[in-house]
């Protein structure tokens, strides 16, 4: 059967190749699920069975934005505990988040995950760690939620044990058993994980921080990962608290830590990694272990600004995270764009020199392929990859007399997304979704936030 094609025309491109390949103008053909074709100028003549034309004047495409690290179920908690570092907004939302259920795990989810996709997000992921009993099918509520919105999509299962009997953070009632973590993170693998080339689920193992899992539930989780040829994910080296956490529990550093139960590799991405030395670095490029950098998040838990420019340097791989938007209230990655770039730059080592738009842009979709375990088939725009791509706006008020496009995608306003596509399906159209309520999934959400806070507080 023939391939059905779109042929986006007259914009400009930024592949984010290899070569950073750009176009002032150019085009794409898309067959199927896939891009054939990308090039300069007007697309070839000739093609046959094409369903539909774009003519995408004034914008410019780039490959769609993948989020590497977040936490969905924190839609229906943000605004709360505002003026709190690390560890202490932990202990004061603990107690409510253990307290989530399916139908507000779904319900947050998709907040989430529509504030992303109408944003440029084409791939998105989630680190849910936090299973109390009864609660039914978290997992499959939130993959769920992201199959009906129609992005790609890695659930991170992750897990706790270590509560605060056993010197932890969480509170007793809301961890999980080592065996229970162990086996229910095996079937959600099993059940849901996709490995194919155009895999629209993937699942990876993610014990959530050195603070709240046991050492075994690290060590087993890591030799549970690579039996079944999944990726793995964590929290690392976020603040100065967890550091001297792990030098009082363990006599070494986070990242010595990690790689002393079989965390750094290049199946590996950590969240944060804030507070890295020269040779916690090395040992990153070293092993290819991957960092989620979440620049917002960082600033508004006032954690520190992570060496990005020397893990680029050095090799490390490196993506961009919204991280949960209980510290990001936003949730939004196109604005993680820009806070990378500036936040970066405010590291006196570097300054200006930290990162450029086109580094800040890459961040943001080949380096979260990269960290995703993806970047084959997603994250750039080259023949024979996933037809994953957003179109951008940029002859508004806010863009039009900057003369280049990437510059004004970076340093502007948040550019509108005119289109996103995600697997040659279109998702958005005009800043809108297109298979899902915006105003019902608002409704919903202030109405399960309600409903948890009433819980939490009668608890």
């Amino acid at each position: 059967m023939a391939a059905s094609r779109i042929v986006i025309e007259n914009c400009a491109i930024a592949t984010v190749d290899a070569n950073d390949t750009e176009y002032a103008s150019g085009y794409i053909v898309v067959a199927d699920n896939k891009i054939e074709s990308v090039g300069a100028g007007k697309a070839p003549e000739g093609l046959e069975n094409v369903v539909r034309r774009i003519d995408a004047t004034g914008h410019l495409v780039t490959p769609g934005l993948v989020n590497t690290h977040h936490h969905f179920y924190q839609w229906i908690t943000r605004g709360l505990a505002t003026d709190h570092n690390l560890f202490n907004w932990l202990v004061a939302l603990y107690p409510t988040w253990a307290r989530i259920d399916e139908s507000m795990a779904r319900t947050a989810a998709q907040g989430s995950l529509a504030m992303m996709a109408r944003g440029g997000v084409t791939t998105a992921m989630d680190h849910h760690y936090v299973f109390p009993q009864g609660s039914g099918d978290l997992s499959g509520a939130i993959i769920g939620a992201a199959r009906d919105m129609g992005v790609r999509f890695t659930l991170a299962r992750g897990s706790m044990d270590r509560s605060e009997k056993d010197g932890g953070l969480p509170p007793d009632f809301a961890v999980e058993t080592l065996e229970g973590a162990l086996s229910a993170t095996a079937e959600t693998v099993k059940k849901h994980h996709d490995a194919s080339f155009d895999a629209m689920t993937q699942v990876a193992v993610a014990p959530c921080s050195p603070f709240s899992v046991s050492t075994e539930l690290l060590k087993q989780g890591a030799e549970l990962a690579r039996s079944l040829g999944v990726r793995m994910h964590t929290h690392g080296s976020e603040t100065v608290e967890e550091e001297q956490f792990c030098k009082e529990l363990f006599g070494m550093g986070p990242t010595d830590y990690f790689e002393s139960t079989g965390w750094l590799g290049e199946d590996v991405w950590m969240a944060h990694c804030v507070h890295m030395n020269d040779s916690d670095i090395a040992a990153f490029a070293r092993t290819k272990t991957g960092v989620a950098h979440c620049p917002s998040s960082n600033a508004r838990l006032a954690a520190g600004i992570a060496r990005v420019p020397d893990m680029l340097k050095a090799g490390v791989p490196v993506g961009l995270g919204v991280d949960g938007t209980a510290s990001n209230e936003s949730g939004e990655l196109h604005t993680e764009l820009r806070n990378a770039l500036l936040i970066n730059r405010l590291n006196t080592q570097h300054r200006e020199a930290a990162l450029n738009a086109r580094q800040a842009l890459r961040l943001g979709t080949f380096g979260g392929a990269q960290v995703l375990g993806r970047a084959d088939n997603i994250g750039s725009l080259e023949a024979g990859k996933l037809a994953d791509f957003v179109l951008w706006k940029m002859d508004t008020l806010a863009h039009s007399s900057i003369a280049d496009p990437v510059t004004a995608l970076i340093f502007g306003a948040a550019a509108p997304v005119s289109a996103s596509f995600v697997n040659g399906k279109q998702i958005v159209e005009n800043n809108r979704l297109l298979f899902a309520d915006e105003e019902a999934i608002a409704r919903d959400t202030r109405a399960e936030a309600q409903r948890l806070a009433r819980i939490a507080a009668g608890a």
